[in-house]
């Protein structure tokens, strides 16, 4: 049996309902209905933010937010001119949901729970009369005679306008290649590194203003770095991830990385403050107590890893102690071997090629009323709210042309 809609949506997550909602309310005659393969729609929200949902991030200017995108930077700029962070706070305002800033820039629901979000969610497409199915896995999309055809494993769809919300779905990135669109292969981002070695191997928990660089490569980060059990997180890690995703692919997740200990500061400035530390502290030990914005485990660590006793007066420091002290603080050389997944935040890189796409629609350049919204398209972001931003956007726009 056929099921007759306007539009279709195949995909639960943020993009499907945001895009889906914004068209009903702009034309309510329209009959929609969103397709999700799982038994359950929008479970990647409720996991989001550790429970809490990153909706955004309270970077309202188009051309800096842009920034945040590895992929995707030069096409979002049009899109965010038209539906930015300030319009998705506005528009969870209205629908009821009110959202907070946190110091580092991310808004959350002022419940604190993803299930407001949910709940919005849900309420607004049954008010709406959006239909939502669930556990229907396409097996196939067809295109006959400018109607789409959509088969599950046990139902038939035809529909005008097909939306594609399905994000890092495999499965519907080969179906769109036999459509002659080219997908650009997934690798993936925000990761955190591995790393075996004694100077953190004690340290998990301890955490730094660092700046790092990956060897033979033009990659840099600065940021907060968290030590783990299994190597390197935090924010100056995850964005080298997002932004390195390619790169660090092709190197198999095994290559070096200099910390720099003390964010900006260059070897030679600290070499000048360490042999003023030797005339100042002569009498107190090194290892002790960190002269530096360090913690004084971290600084500990690094004071032994520079062949200097735990025991060692300042007065008594070499020229050549100073100097691997030095190179320890401001270009520390670790060994990166593999890498691991951030908490639950799974975020690709790849997707439908960006040339493909018409951003002021969201609409496919190949083939007319297919449409595609969130990261199902080569677009991705470092965390802090800026991928579900992407969702927002594109689905905004896409409910305009629709």
């Amino acid at each position: 049996m056929n099921s007759n809609f306007d539009i279709l949506i195949i995909g639960g997550g943020a993009a499907g309902f945001f895009t889906a909602i914004n068209i009903v309310e702009k034309n309510p005659k329209c009959k929609v209905a969103i397709l999700e393969r799982g038994s359950e729609v929008l479970s990647k929200v409720r996991v989001s933010g550790g429970g809490r949902c990153n909706v955004t991030h309270a970077c309202f200017e188009p051309n800096e937010l842009v920034k945040f995108y590895p992929r995707g930077e030069k096409e979002l700029r049009g899109p965010f001119h038209q539906f930015c962070s300030g319009d998705t706070v506005e528009w969870f305002n209205n629908h009821g949901v009110e959202l907070k800033m946190e110091a580092d820039g991310r808004m959350f629901p002022v419940s604190n729970s993803s299930q407001t979000i949910i709940d919005c969610f849900l309420q607004a497409t049954q008010k709406l009369g959006i239909t939502v199915l669930t556990g229907q896995s396409v097996q196939s999309i067809f295109k006959k005679d400018n109607l789409w055809k959509i088969e599950t494993q046990n139902e038939n769809y035809i529909t005008e306008k097909l939306i594609l919300a399905t994000g890092s779905n495999p499965k519907i990135w080969e179906m769109l290649q036999t459509f002659g669109h080219a997908i650009v292969n997934p690798v993936p981002s925000l990761f955190t590194f591995n790393i075996k070695d004694a100077r953190i191997k004690e340290l998990p928990g301890v955490s730094a203003q660092v700046s790092i660089k990956v060897k033979d490569s033009k990659l840099t980060s600065t940021g907060p770095l968290l030590i783990t059990h299994w190597g390197m997180s935090g924010p100056a890690i995850l964005k080298l991830s997002a932004w390195g995703a390619r790169i660090l692919s092709e190197k198999k997740y095994q290559f070096t990385i200099f910390v720099n200990w003390l964010n900006d500061s260059d070897s030679e400035e600290i070499e000048q403050q360490l042999k003023k530390l030797k005339q100042e502290q002569a009498k107190k030990m090194v290892s002790k107590k960190s002269p530096f914005d360090l913690t004084n485990r971290l600084w500990e660590s690094l004071v032994l890893a520079s062949n200097i006793q735990e025991e060692t007066k300042w007065a008594d420091l070499s020229k050549v102690q100073i100097q691997a002290l030095s190179n320890q603080l401001t270009k520390g050389i670790f060994q990166v071997n593999g890498k691991s997944t951030f908490k639950e935040e799974f975020v690709t890189a790849g997707g439908i090629d960006l040339k493909e796409i018409n951003f002021k629609t969201m609409g496919s350049k190949l083939h007319e009323n297919l449409y595609f919204a969130g990261e199902i398209v080569n677009i991705d972001a470092i965390t802090g709210g800026f991928n579900f931003q992407n969702a927002w956007t594109s689905g905004f726009i896409l409910a305009n042309a629709v």
